[in-house]
Order: structure tokens, then sequence, then C-alpha cells
């Protein structure tokens, strides 16, 4: 007599409801509405948090009146680069960080939700499942570059030409933790991948 598996059916729909909602909420609040904002159907972003040099040189302090075409900082050692009325331009570039992450973000939980369903058929080692997470791994390798990289490159485009051009330095931190997490789904595809070649393999000799 087989052994009983402790996953069922309705852990596999709670599973494939759950991923949907995160869908949703995703696409709702880090696209949708982030997008309208650019448009200026909704109250766009106005505010980005950086990193600026006259603070740190007065440690301590509240950076304020640093103004320049519409822009103001406000903060001390992270500080506030608040747009009073930003243009077309300005919104796209201050949501774009937001919106490639939660695009990102919407592509894994979509692959995740193909994998659940998978569950409801009793296999998820299936080659499809393979390639959903070499596809997840290299999006979230590309979220470990992007994450700091895109908001340092639109916060130097936003203040390029502006007397905060000089108060506001490039800067990108880079950690370790995206890149480890996506060598392991990487990793983890290629036992599937494996798995399920080997199983294919064992198959055709019976």
């Amino acid at each position: 007599m087989g052994a009983k598996s402790w996953w069922s059916q309705t852990d596999s729909r709670l599973l494939e409801a759950a991923l949907g909602l995160a869908v949703l909420l995703v696409g709702i609040f880090g696209v949708l509405l982030p997008a309208l904002g650019v448009a200026g159907l909704t109250d766009p972003t106005d505010t980005r948090e950086v990193e600026a040099e006259t603070a740190a040189r007065v440690p301590g302090t509240v950076t304020d009146a640093v103004a320049g075409h519409g822009m103001s900082l406000s903060g001390n050692h992270r500080v506030d680069l608040v747009f009073a009325d930003p243009d077309l331009g300005q919104r796209l570039l201050l949501a774009l960080p937001e919106i490639v992450g939660s695009l990102l973000l919407l592509l894994i939980l979509a692959l995740l939700l193909k994998m659940a369903r998978t569950l409801c058929g009793g296999d998820v080692f299936v080659p499809m499942n393979a390639r959903r997470l070499s596809i997840m791994g290299i999006a979230v390798l590309v979220q470990a570059v992007l994450a700091p990289i895109l908001p340092a490159l639109t916060t130097e485009i936003l203040v390029s030409g502006t007397p905060l051009a000089e108060q506001i330095p490039f800067s990108a931190t880079f950690t370790g933790d995206y890149v480890l997490l996506a060598f392991l789904i990487l990793a983890l595809g290629e036992v599937f991948r494996r798995g399920t070649k080997l199983r294919a393999d064992t198959e055709g000799l019976v």
C-alpha cells in the first residue's frame, strides 16, 4: 500500500488562490496605479529617497530649501528629493524603478502560479517546470542588477543640469542576496531538468 501524500487538492487550490491574489495586488499597486500616476490620472509619485552630500557634511541637521527647477531636498543622512509639480518625463522616471520591479515580480508570481497548477495533476516534476524555474532564476538575477541601478540612473537623469546635481552623487549599492537566490533557483531548475530526463529514460526502458 502506497504512502498517502500530505499535500491535498484543497492545498493546491489554496496555493493557487494565494498566488492569484498576489498577482492581482502586485498588478494593481505595483504597475497599474504607478502607471496611472505617470499619465496624470491619479496622484503621481513626487518623492525619491536619495543620499545627499550636503546632509553628509552636516550630520544630524535638516537640509531644507536646497531647491532648483521645482525640486527640493529635505532630511538628514537619507534625504527626500521632492518635486513640486513633476512633468510627464519626471513622473515616468520617478515611477520606473517600481514599475519594472513589479513587472519582474509579476513574471515570477505568474510562473509560480503555473507551477502550482501542475500540483493538481499530482506531478510537478515536468519539463515545463524546469524551464519555468530557469526563467524565474534569470528574472531574479535581472532584478538583482536593476534594483540598485535603476533608481541611481533615473535620479541622475532627474537632477542633471539642475543646482541639485552637485548635492546628489551617483550611488548604487549592490547586495548578494538576490544573486544567491537566483543561483539557487537556477540550480533547482537544473535538478528538475535532470530528474525529468532521468525519469523519461527510465520509463523508456520499461
